[in-house]
């Protein structure tokens, strides 16, 4: 189920959980059975559990980034977000593939992340 309300929704909680690394926060974005693609072809991180152990030992400090996104596409099924990241000394182009559920958590994400050349 995805519509841009419930998209928007889970993209907030999103950042919020990429602030807080606050284990409730990172776990209330993924159905119990969730998989995490941390990269298309990568192993995903299967499970909520998982997602969340996983999470916080990749976490990014907080307050750290700056975040801009928009929906590419918004389907009953799928929802595809293009967005940038700002690192102090980083910036990322991002393509998201979201997968939600009735009850808003993802069942399925997958990230696109592609590090700007320097300039």
């Amino acid at each position: 189920m995805s519509n841009l309300d419930a998209v928007t929704a889970w993209i907030e909680n999103y950042r919020k959980a990429w602030e807080s690394n606050d284990p409730e926060d990172i776990a209330g974005l993924f159905a119990e059975d969730g998989a995490y693609f941390t990269e298309p072809f990568a192993k995903p991180w299967l499970g909520r559990d998982a997602i969340v152990e996983n999470w916080i030992k990749n976490a990014d400090k907080p307050g750290t980034t700056t975040f801009e996104w928009h929906p590419v596409i918004i389907t009953d099924e799928v929802a595809i977000i293009e967005a940038t990241t700002k690192y102090p000394k980083k910036t990322f182009s991002n393509l998201w593939v979201l997968r939600l559920d009735n009850l808003g958590q993802a069942r399925q994400f997958t990230e696109w992340w592609m590090q700007h050349p320097k300039s």
